[in-house]
């Protein structure tokens, strides 16, 4: 009986959506931008890669034909002639650029309603917001309160942070309240607890995440995030892919952000794993684990989280060209009946300004032993995916989206 691998490439776009101007994100390129920055030979981070962009593997399931479709043109070093497989675009009904959006429509449900979010303002959060907060956590106060990045916030108010007791408070253009505190001095199982409170109070605004943030270190130059990281969310508001193959007696595998996302819902199996390389085991595990009619999802999230919000084109370009170098031995493992489907939930343009996701259109690549090659062109919806995996695993059609197979 079939069963379906699909890979979330956090935030590898492929060019501008067709409302990406209101967003701010009109000429924004994850993959487009990455190519041309390897192309032009710029410095790269000593050590850690150079020349132009080398993706042979997810070249050949259709990456740069996918791009030259999005955009009418071939990013450098990759093909407009796919090997394998059936390649096309995918295109975000959802409002919003999340990454719940993006998922809970691959999954087959778009958001049928507004996510709220906080002011681009200093504070950000409202007075009544934090004071019940503060109340119900037990909390001596709260630090940050506005728009930020992660690992600028942790290393610039980290040290106030342990020395107060005072968490680290933030957002960004996303529907996302996320929460900083050190694994040691204020506890791991402290700032879960302190989420959750955080979820209770922000779910009333359709704040779509509350995210903790766990950090270790002593000093500004010593401050890392863990692989603690937990994602609050708000459910879905109809049976996703999951739930529906769950239903049907089959095994739902979720690996990385994958449970925390969907709120733990229609999942049999969460896998937690931290980096692109121990995901990617975590991955393979799971297909030699999955019976027949299983599910397997993984996101990736490092292309994101490390590389994108960061703005590192160097480390995302590596990002890539590790996912890809591994992409063979997933391959390798798949039945002859197995369908693999890679695509992307937003972009995250690490040439583009600010440090948030950005309005792109994404990959559909898609392969499996039993496919013949072909376009599946550009679709109307990221549902579709959600759909043709469906009817690939034999279950009922949804209320959204249709298979392209």
């Amino acid at each position: 009986m079939p069963r379906a691998i699909l890979c979330i490439l956090d935030s590898v776009g492929i060019g501008g959506a067709p409302d990406a101007a209101d967003y701010g994100d009109a000429g924004a390129d994850t993959i487009g931008h990455i190519a041309q920055w390897a192309a032009a030979g710029k410095a790269d981070r000593p050590g850690l890669r150079a020349g132009p962009l080398h993706l042979p593997n997810l070249d050949a399931m259709g990456l740069g034909a996918a791009a030259l479709l999005s955009t009418g043109t071939l990013p450098p070093g990759l093909s407009a002639t796919p090997k394998g497989g059936r390649f096309g675009v995918g295109r975000e009904v959802s409002k919003g650029k999340d990454t719940p959006s993006g998922h809970w429509e691959i999954a087959g449900v778009p958001v049928p309603f507004d996510w709220g979010y906080f002011p681009h303002a200093i504070p950000a959060f409202p007075d009544e917001l934090v004071a019940a907060l503060v109340e119900k956590a037990g909390l001596p106060g709260i630090l940050g309160n506005r728009h930020a990045s992660g690992t600028e916030i942790i290393a610039e108010l980290g040290e106030e942070h342990i020395s107060t007791g005072k968490p680290i408070c933030y957002t960004s253009v996303d529907s996302v309240f996320q929460i900083a505190a050190h694994e040691t001095h204020f506890g791991l199982d402290r700032l879960y607890r302190v989420c959750e409170i955080a979820f209770e109070l922000t779910a009333p605004l359709r704040i779509g995440r509350v995210i903790a943030r766990p950090f270790l270190g002593e000093d500004a130059h010593s401050f890392k995030r863990t692989g603690n990281r937990r994602d609050f969310a708000i459910s879905p508001p109809e049976p996703t892919l999951l739930d529906r193959n769950q239903a049907a007696g089959h095994q739902v595998f979720a690996i990385g952000k994958i449970s925390d996302i969907y709120a733990g819902s229609g999942v049999t199996h969460k896998i937690k794993g931290t980096g692109i390389p121990q995901l990617f085991d975590k991955t393979l595990d799971a297909m030699e684990m999955a019976g027949d009619g299983a599910l397997v999802m993984t996101n990736f999230v490092d292309f994101d989280s490390e590389y994108g919000h960061r703005r590192d084109v160097p480390g995302y370009a590596a990002a890539l060209e590790l996912f890809d170098a591994r992409l063979p031995e997933m391959i390798s493992k798949l039945r002859h009946d197995d369908l693999l489907v890679l695509t992307a939930d937003h972009g995250n343009d690490p040439t583009w300004p600010g440090t948030d996701h950005t309005r792109e259109q994404t990959p559909i690549l898609v392969f499996s032993p039993t496919l013949p090659p072909g376009e599946i062109g550009i679709r109307p919806s990221f549902t579709d995916i959600g759909e043709t995996i469906a009817a690939w695993l034999g279950l009922a059609p949804g209320r959204h989206g249709k298979s392209f197979l």
